[in-house]
């Protein structure tokens, strides 16, 4: 993988601080930097959409979510496949896109039942669940993107 302008800064920034690192492990670190980036990107939009289809359409909640969650998956798409993942490798990009939107439906189910839980069971905040949510699904598809999209 090239380096690019966020590879080397993390680089100088761990010789910065001297800290010493393997190949393997200082590529997964950055892999997951850059991987909270683009995720943070995808929240952002997913969170500004679920509260105007919320706030301005006012539409459900679950389907606001709903809306606001594929959205935000493409964006992580695009951005995942360009800059975070290195699936160059064996697969094509037709299953990995497969791949893609099966985990990412399974993110979605998984938002849903937690906003549902969170909001109509606990009576928490739909603003509240929704970021308790994003952390939980943030960590299924790192792990999951990372076992069946990598080469």
């Amino acid at each position: 993988m090239k380096e690019d302008f966020l590879g080397k800064v993390f680089n100088k920034c761990l010789k910065l601080f001297h800290i010493n690192l393997s190949e393997k492990t200082e590529k997964l670190l950055l892999q997951i930097f850059k991987f909270g980036i683009v995720g943070g990107i995808a929240f952002v939009i997913d969170y500004v959409t679920l509260i105007i289809c919320k706030e301005v359409f006012h539409l459900n909640t679950l389907i606001s979510a709903a809306i606001a969650f594929t959205v935000s998956v493409v964006v992580n798409y695009i951005l995942s496949v360009k800059w975070v993942f290195d699936v160059s490798g064996k697969h094509s990009g037709k299953r990995n896109f497969i791949i893609f939107i099966v985990f990412s439906l399974m993110g979605l189910g998984l938002t849903e039942l937690i906003m549902w839980v969170g909001e109509d069971i606990l009576k928490i905040s739909y603003l509240i669940v929704k970021i308790i949510a994003t952390i939980i699904v943030m960590i299924f598809n790192f792990v999951t993107r990372k076992i069946f999209l990598e080469k």
